[in-house]
């Protein structure tokens, strides 16, 4: 009987050989197995001649496909993420398939789900639609022409449209998917703007790349144009007949950057991210594999998209740690993007403003052909940098009096002004002012936030949530104040204070909702807004054409974190911020308001830019001997008993301690205590990433076989990025 070794999505770092009673299903292909009491989905990942188990061996109970559902690029990369990130390789493999895959549906394409009106000729606008802004807007855009329900549900929401369906003005139905395979001939390149000296360059040298690997590192300034270096250098691709996979950090910039690209191209784009449906995510992935698209656009893990014709792959604002999987395989797509580039070969573009360390040094050292753009697109001027010094001054909800008068004159002057502060809710903690009780999470030991509007105190660790207390439960008085400032207490006190200019809070409660968030962006975009208030979801990539002011209303914290990282991540949030503005005719500024207007980051950052403060910061690191001229493995325990997470890890540190790793710890998290257990870490650190590799390969085993191993959970962090 031929015998398959077959990948299972379970946590064991082995390949499981099964017997086969028909023909042998070629690699890559998915298959139902018996396995204990349950039956899984696994993908094949090839054959062998004899097994030592042959006589427990059991049968394939059925094969799912007749052709391959992961090609062997795929395959290939699946084993090397195995291998480099010591991840058990069925759960790769199951992290590369599509989630429907996973479920065992079909990978045939199924039909599109379409909408169209029921009278497309009928120019007449129905009475009661007049009033309904979102369905009129839905209705005027159905008269161009039927849309697809995945396309429709990035700007509408589904009562919207399932409004115009319940008043029989359109109807739904299933269409074949649109099979573009000859893409030159379908191409309809839209007017274009003649770029500037840099850009020429830049475009140039990734063109004359496209036959073979290369990796390019497009460093610019925010508003310089990097989207159109972009553009003009897929344009070569589409015309050879190939692919480009192109990834952004947030679903947010998707439909923004989807819009451009169809209306430069004139094809269809296909799109995945978080909030698709299971079937629309498999559609676009079947489309990419049998080359009906020429752009795929997606996040994080859209890098195990298959390519039919592959021709370039995109990383836009690299830096940005949503690149970074925190769970589970914790992979970099970023760092993914150059291992199958070069396997497929060809370019690979990583744009940025503020690029990471490790990339700009790669880029320093020739192994990236650095490509720079140091001025803004069009007449748009570099945004100019201030810091305020906070100390002894007057301060409204986080904003001192001197700020909130040139806020006044920008708000006068018909112009956007955009806040920053990274603290969603009303308040940070809830204080006693009585006996000085905080609200603390049991699970956590952190404050609870308070969320004033939905009446709560939350724990942003854990989630835990329950009424804002009337008493103090720790002396009975009814006298609670909330401590600190965040978006929720900085709209409202703005509202109060400029009651004639409309603001709108932009933050992860806010913004919760399938479209909520393309919504609030294309109301400033329509000047619906003057203030603009949010955390960090404002300073990715977001184009705001009438915003001149930014203002960052505190960013101490980041400048005394245990986080060796923390002043580099500072530094890039400062930068894209500042980039918000003057991104259009008019001269932008950025305020930085700071208790510490002497130190030596801020200093550099403000006067140099953020390329002096990446090289500075570099040297700091080589002597550091921290990355990237070291690399490190992190290995993270937690229980419900610290001392158990502290032995297991004492034991770990014992077994792989080898000739040329340092080993530091065991020691404490950050964030030491989270959802009720206790947290540990042990960090591994070597100048050779081939002696660290192999260290934690040979010996991940006897990791595996301790007995502590079973009364903790614990994982592996390759190139970790955060210590939280």
């Amino acid at each position: 009987m031929p015998i398959v070794q077959i990948a299972l999505p379970i946590p064991t770092r082995q390949l499981f050989d099964y017997l086969c009673t028909e023909n042998v299903p070629a690699a890559g292909c998915r298959v139902r197995v018996p396995f204990g009491p349950r039956n899984l989905i696994g993908v094949v990942m090839g054959e062998v001649a004899e097994s030592p188990f042959i006589d427990k061996l059991k049968y394939v109970s059925e094969q799912l496909d007749n052709e391959p559902v992961l090609n062997q690029d795929i395959l290939t990369l699946c084993q090397w993420l195995a291998q480099y990130y010591h991840h058990p390789i069925g759960e790769v493999v199951h992290t590369a398939l599509p989630v429907a895959l996973r479920k065992g549906v079909a990978s045939v394409a199924k039909p599109i789900e379409m909408l169209k009106l029921v009278h497309p000729n009928e120019d007449e606008v129905p009475s009661d639609i007049l009033k309904a802004k979102k369905q009129l807007a839905l209705f005027q855009l159905l008269q161009k022409g039927a849309k697809s329900l995945s396309e429709l549900r990035l700007e509408f929401s589904r009562t919207v449209i399932e409004g115009l369906v319940d008043k029989r003005i359109a109807e739904r139905f299933e269409q074949a998917p649109e099979q573009i395979v000859n893409w030159s001939a379908s191409l309809s390149v839209a007017d274009k703007p003649k770029p500037n000296v840099e850009q020429s360059l830049a475009i140039s040298a990734i063109t004359q790349k496209l036959s073979s690997f290369s990796a390019f590192l497009l460093e610019g300034v925010t508003g310089s144009g990097k989207t159109e270096v972009y553009l003009q250098s897929i344009e070569e691709v589409i015309k050879a007949q190939k692919q480009v996979l192109i990834l952004v950090p947030e679903i947010g910039l998707t439909p923004q950057t989807v819009q451009r690209f169809e209306a430069r191209f004139g094809l269809p784009v296909g799109v995945l991210h978080s909030n698709l449906t299971d079937n629309e995510r498999l559609l676009v992935w079947q489309q990419s594999r049998s080359a009906e698209l020429a752009i795929i656009i997606g996040t994080r893990s859209a890098i195990f998209t298959p390519l039919c014709k592959p021709g370039m792959i995109i990383v836009d604002e690299e830096h940005d740690g949503s690149y970074k999987q925190q769970d589970g395989l914790r992979y970099s797509a970023r760092d993914l993007a150059i291992i199958r580039a070069k396997e497929l070969g060809i370019p690979v573009v990583l744009g940025s403003a503020t690029p990471c360390l490790e990339t700009l040094n790669n880029a320093l050292l020739g192994k990236y052909r650095h490509l720079n753009l140091t001025h803004r697109a069009g007449n748009a001027t570099l945004t100019r940098q201030h810091v305020q010094d906070m100390t002894n001054q007057p301060v409204m909800s986080g904003i001192t009096a001197g700020m909130l008068t040139r806020m006044e004159q920008h708000l006068k002057a018909g112009n956007q002004v955009m806040l920053f502060i990274n603290r969603r809710g009303f308040a940070p903690a809830l204080l006693c002012h009585q006996c000085g009780r905080v609200e603390t999470c049991q699970r956590c030991n952190t404050p609870f936030t308070v969320h004033r509007q939905l009446n709560k105190i939350q724990c942003h660790h854990c989630g835990a949530a329950k009424s804002i207390p009337h008493a103090c439960l720790g002396c009975g008085s009814h006298d609670l104040m909330p401590q600190g400032v965040g978006t929720e207490q900085l709209e409202q006190s703005l509202k109060q204070h400029f009651p004639h200019f409309p603001s709108v809070r932009i933050d992860s409660d806010s913004a919760r909702g399938k479209s909520k968030l393309n919504h609030l962006l294309d109301s400033v975009n329509k000047g619906k807004y003057s203030i603009l208030i949010g955390t960090q979801i404002l300073s990715k990539g977001h184009h705001f054409p009438n915003v001149t002011l930014v203002v960052i209303l505190d960013a101490d914290g980041a400048l005394f974190s245990a986080d060796y990282r923390a002043a580099e991540h500072l530094a890039q949030l400062i930068t894209q911020l500042s980039g918000r503005a003057g991104r259009a005719d008019k001269p932008g500024e950025m305020w930085l308001q700071t208790h510490q207007p002497g130190h030596p980051l801020l200093q550099d950052l403000i006067h140099n830019g953020y390329g002096h403060f990446a090289r500075f910061a570099l040297l700091e690191r080589k002597q550091a001997g921290l990355p990237p001229f070291s690399f490190q493995v992190l290995i993270r325990c937690e229980a419900l008993q610290a001392q158990l997470a502290f032995d297991f890890l004492a034991e770990a540190a014992n077994i792989l301690s080898v000739t040329g790793v340092n080993v530091i710890g065991p020691i404490p998290a950050l964030m030491e205590k989270r959802q009720g257990r206790y947290r540990m870490q042990l960090l591994l650190q070597s100048p050779s990433r081939m002696l660290l590799n192999q260290g934690v390969g040979a010996n991940i085993h006897k990791l595996e076989a301790l007995l502590l191993s079973r009364k903790v959970r614990w994982s592996i962090d390759v190139d970790p990025q955060d210590f939280m």
